[in-house]
């Protein structure tokens, strides 16, 4: 079954309007590959989605950095579900290590988070990855599968998941996961799918690849048989992103 080319533009915590704007004029104007060779979704602090789902293109989709774990209420600084729903974005990234590490999301937290937003009709970019502290143990694919368990035991259809694998190690460090290193832990995350969730999912379900991804290592990576797209930190906000997303070429040529 081919799976369809993802990229995604985690924009974290940067920009001004005028910044968005600028991005999103970026974009607009960047000559990309079809809209059925791969799906495109950035995501904007949530104080500039309303300002992105305005400009940005129709062929290109919004994703919310995080949302809440349940339904809204006395949550101050909470964003949840409901309210993207409102706002009418449609994808959400959960699970980012920045939140894990940063602000103590544990696995189950990020699980039921995942489940919640699913149940609501979000679509979820779940992320999950290592420390180099526990790849340099040799606990990559325990910590992974930790990871993904606890999404699986909280959800039975996996239709609008993607999984993103972001080596902690690499996000942000300009260090970059060997094409051979990426495609190992895929390999093993779709193991780890088909053993314990089915045959089907593991063979359906999109896993990308996040940490220090670029214009220069994006194809590359882009051609490993597991590695079904990316998860782009700073180099979303440079004009770059599109020759990161026209590496799904790599791909739909193969």
């Amino acid at each position: 079954m081919a799976r369809k080319f993802f990229v995604g533009g985690n924009w974290k915590c940067n920009g001004t309007s005028e910044e968005v704007k600028k991005i999103v004029s970026t974009l607009n104007d960047g000559q990309v590959a079809s809209a059925d060779v791969v799906d495109v979704v950035v995501s904007p602090p949530f104080v500039f989605l309303p300002l992105v789902k305005s400009l940005l293109r129709s062929d290109f989709h919004v994703a919310a950095q995080n949302c809440w774990v349940k339904k809204g209420g006395a949550y101050t600084g909470e964003i949840s579900a409901e309210m993207l729903l409102n706002l009418d974005i449609h994808w959400v990234i959960l699970g980012h290590s920045e939140r894990r590490l940063l602000l103590g999301e544990s696995n189950d937290f990020v699980g039921d988070k995942v489940a919640y937003a699913l149940s609501k009709g979000l679509k979820v970019i779940a992320c999950v990855g290592e420390t180099l502290e526990q790849r340099e143990s040799g606990a990559t694919v325990e910590v992974v599968a930790a990871q993904t368990k606890a999404i699986a035991e909280r959800i039975s259809d996996w239709t609008n998941v993607v999984l993103a694998y972001e080596p902690v190690w690499a996000i942000g460090t300009g260090k970059v996961a060997t094409p051979a290193q990426a495609q190992e832990v895929h390999y093993e995350l779709r193991k780890w799918l088909q053993i314990n969730v089915s045959v089907e999912v593991a063979e359906s379900t999109r896993i990308i690849y996040g940490g220090s991804v670029s214009g220069a290592n994006c194809k590359e990576l882009a051609a490993q048989p597991d590695v079904d797209g990316f998860l782009v930190g700073g180099a979303s906000l440079k004009p770059e992103f599109v020759d990161i997303i026209n590496s799904a070429t790599v791909k739909s040529s193969a």
